[in-house]
């Protein structure tokens, strides 16, 4: 089975290979799943009212600036030597931004519980960028841990009904939707494979630099178009959420976790975030789910103890 990383690997990158590591990265990814559970209740609510492109647009620019208020305040600055051979920020900010702007895209007809039974899907990808990208080997307890997750994952979404599982429709929203989750699940190894010593508020603000210019190039047309000054409060309240929490601080922990971690470890924390997604719905709209949920979320907690044991 393919260790969190080897020991002259970790060196080259900064990041000493400890158990202690791992388990940090582990608590990284923990974090990311609650957080980007938000995005997908909020994105659904805003979807339609706003451009995809413009939206993530801004979304990365404010992202931008959080971050780079941090490492200058709180973190280790942002050394110039960090953003040498620029183009793997443009190739990581493409596929973040890539990832985003599909989000709100497939969520403009995709319902909030069947995107987050695609975004389920992300693990089992990670999996494979991870082995063509860096040859990582998904040994025979991380495959059954994925699958374990991925069962629990799909019971919690569809509340243990089968049948909800079969009359799913797979429409355009979920489509859409599943391609971003390709480019995301692409992004993990990839961060690994393109870091040259990079901490990780660095290598994040030089990320979201570059897919805030890819987007403003892409979408400057509908940024214009957008009418900002009589947007509702809610796409504020949005636009806040996503930059801050879900860009900013995910952007940060997924790039820590990816440095000690392997693809697949990582985005299976994916599995959690229906999860958090059905109790935040449930609380926004007064149905909280029944027990039946129980032994989806005790499969996906089994999943997740099986992969903290390497």
């Amino acid at each position: 089975m393919a260790e969190a990383m080897t020991p002259p690997a970790a060196q080259a990158q900064g990041v000493p290979h400890t158990r202690r590591e791992a388990l940090r990265g582990h608590a990284a990814m923990l974090a990311f799943s609650v957080l980007i559970a938000g995005s997908f209740s909020l994105g659904a609510r805003v979807a339609n009212l706003i451009d995809p492109v413009a939206i993530t647009a801004l979304r990365f620019v404010l992202a931008s600036v959080a971050v780079a208020v941090f490492a200058q305040v709180a973190g280790p600055g942002l050394p110039r030597r960090a953003f040498a051979a620029p183009w793997r920020y443009l190739v990581l900010g493409g596929l973040y931004a890539i990832y985003f702007v599909l989000m709100f895209e497939g969520l403009k007809t995709a319902l909030p519980v069947p995107a987050a039974a695609v975004f389920a899907l992300t693990p089992l990808m990670a999996a494979g960028f991870g082995w063509l990208v860096l040859r990582q080997i998904t040994g025979p307890r991380m495959a059954f841990a994925l699958a374990m997750g991925g069962i629990g994952s799909l019971w919690v979404i569809f509340r243990g009904d089968l049948s909800a599982l079969a009359r799913m429709e797979f429409g355009r929203g979920e489509a859409i939707y599943l391609v971003g989750c390709a480019a995301h699940a692409l992004y993990t190894p990839m961060v690994r494979r393109l870091n040259r010593g990079e901490s990780p508020v660095t290598s994040t603000f030089a990320t979201l630099v570059a897919g805030s210019v890819i987007l403003l190039v892409w979408g400057w047309g509908a940024i214009r178009a957008t009418d900002w000054a009589n947007m509702p409060a809610i796409v504020w309240i949005t636009l806040v959420y996503v930059a801050i929490f879900a860009t900013a601080a995910t952007v940060v922990l997924v790039q820590y976790a990816a440095l000690r971690l392997p693809s697949a470890k990582v985005m299976a924390y994916s599995y959690l975030t229906p999860v958090w997604v059905i109790l935040l719905e449930g609380l926004l709209t007064g149905g909280l789910p029944g027990l039946i949920v129980l032994p989806g979320i005790a499969a996906i907690v089994l999943a997740l103890v099986l992969l903290l044991k390497d």
